[in-house]
């Protein structure tokens, strides 16, 4: 039987502003907003990939976007359709710069940043020619 859907469940101290940065700084769309038994909201990220690295295939990752080994076991990758104006956006929303756009042999611009919660998040751009 197939899967139909991916979801990632985030467990957040300060669910408010992981909201409004996933909301308004990486302008994800809000779904359903659950409040009964403390909160809880789906967002729509588009089409969902599941990506399983070894530690060195992890290591070489970091190293091209940042230059040494800094993610832990979860990391995000977001593909936007301008990754300077969407890492300006993400910083306006509390983000921290890791690291600025680099272009990656396979024709993508990535950058990387850290959620307020610590997490790492890669956010590309598909340029002309790349896969």
């Amino acid at each position: 039987m197939p899967v139909l859907e991916l979801r990632v469940a985030l467990t957040v101290d300060d669910f408010e502003q992981i909201v409004t940065f996933y909301r308004d700084g990486l302008g994800l769309e809000p779904g359903e907003l659950w409040t009964e038994h403390g909160k809880g909201q789906i967002f729509s990220a588009g089409r969902a990939t599941l990506e399983i690295f070894d530690p060195a295939h992890a290591a070489a990752v970091d190293d091209l976007e940042v230059g040494q080994r800094v993610s832990g076991a979860v990391r995000f990758a977001f593909e936007v359709p301008d990754v300077h104006a969407a890492l300006s956006r993400a910083l306006d929303y509390g983000a921290t710069l890791v690291h600025e756009p680099v272009l990656t042999p396979w024709q993508h611009l990535n950058a990387r940043l850290q959620t307020a919660d610590g997490l790492q998040i890669t956010l590309f751009q598909v340029l002309p020619g790349g896969h």
